[in-house]
């Protein structure tokens, strides 16, 4: 495989864990809100995009019949209209961005509830299991996103030469990080950030001072949630194809979790070189996976090894650098540092 296509993928796949992981951070890292469930959010935003998103334009070129069928026709009319009105296409994506946002965070809103009073343990505990329900259902029911078949999407760069489209959708993802990433800054650095680490400290505190801790529970999952939704749209968008095992607990809760232990938590400088770092890596073991297999003697599949590989990975960072890659800093917003100075 050619360095370019290394190197495009490396920062394609790094936009996208990245805009989870400090969805993430926001909940676990400064809130203390250990989300098992995350990959239920990235879920939503493919339910906006092939559920929601596909519904409208077949309701609007009046296709009738079995919704996956009916997708592949609209995917067919609609890519035919952006290859030649970039326009629409540019649309399409604003308005599955906006739908997968509200979907994201009113799921958020609503899955908190029930748990939103847990210690951590069983609020992690049952996060999962509300995720893991919700995956089930979308994969075993084919009129959600199509089932264990799945559905088409349009491509909503069919105006762009085939040669050009990942490198154009990596530069849509890598925006909408740095989007993501100076709105998490400037959210966090506020009064609602200090709360939110005080919370996360200790929540008799911030009781003490009359707030409520399940408003602000559910309020955080709601934002990290609608942020998560908007990385699965993204994805879905550059697949052209929306499947619910691509949305699996391991690689939309888990991987995150380990970016963001890694590059530490609380610090979204720190969640991005922890991505960056675990991608790099991922990526390598993909590409050359059978190098390894055979220079190594693998008597398994080098795919394993991912797995075995972080694994390890997670329990080193554990035990010797709990703090990540960067340490957590002190929240400075501008009153205190008019006072500092």
């Amino acid at each position: 495989m050619a360095w370019e296509h290394i190197l495009t993928e490396i920062f394609l796949w790094f936009g996208l864990y990245s805009i989870v992981a400090i969805s993430l951070n926001i909940e676990y890292g400064y809130a203390g809100i250990p989300n098992f469930g995350r990959a239920l959010a990235v879920l939503m935003g493919a339910i906006a995009v092939g559920g929601i998103t596909n519904r409208l334009l077949i309701a609007m070129f009046g296709i009738s019949g079995n919704f996956a069928v009916a997708s592949g026709i609209v995917k067919t009319e609609v890519n035919e209209i952006i290859s030649s009105d970039p326009y629409f296409g540019i649309g399409l994506i604003i308005l599955s961005i906006v739908i997968a946002g509200i979907l994201g965070y009113i799921t958020g809103a609503i899955f908190i509830l029930p748990s939103a009073k847990l210690s951590e343990d069983y609020l992690a505990i049952t996060l999962l299991a509300i995720s893991e329900v919700t995956f089930m259902v979308s994969y075993y029911n084919p009129d959600i996103i199509g089932g264990y078949y799945g559905v088409s999407t349009p491509d909503v760069l069919a105006f762009v030469p085939g040669v050009y489209r990942v490198y154009i959708f990596t530069l849509i993802i890598l925006f909408t990080l740095v989007v993501t990433y100076l709105f998490a800054e400037k959210l966090l650095n506020t009064p609602y950030g200090r709360i939110l680490r005080a919370m996360r400290e200790n929540e008799s505190v911030v009781k003490s001072y009359g707030r409520d801790i399940m408003v602000l529970r559910v309020k955080t999952v709601a934002i990290g949630s609608a942020i998560a939704s908007i990385s699965g749209a993204l994805y879905s968008m550059y697949t052209a194809n929306v499947i619910a095992s691509s949305f699996s607990r391991v690689e939309w809760t888990f991987y995150p979790f380990l970016m963001i232990l890694l590059g530490g938590l609380g610090n979204n400088r720190g969640v991005l070189s922890g991505v960056f770092a675990f991608v790099v890596a991922k990526v390598m073991l993909t590409t050359y996976k059978y190098e390894i297999k055979s220079t190594l003697h693998l008597p398994f599949e080098a795919v394993w090894l991912e797995y075995v590989l972080f694994g390890i990975v997670a329990i080193l960072i554990l035990y010797y650098k709990p703090e990540g890659l960067i340490k957590e800093k002190p929240i400075i917003t501008k009153p205190i540092r008019t006072r500092m100075k």
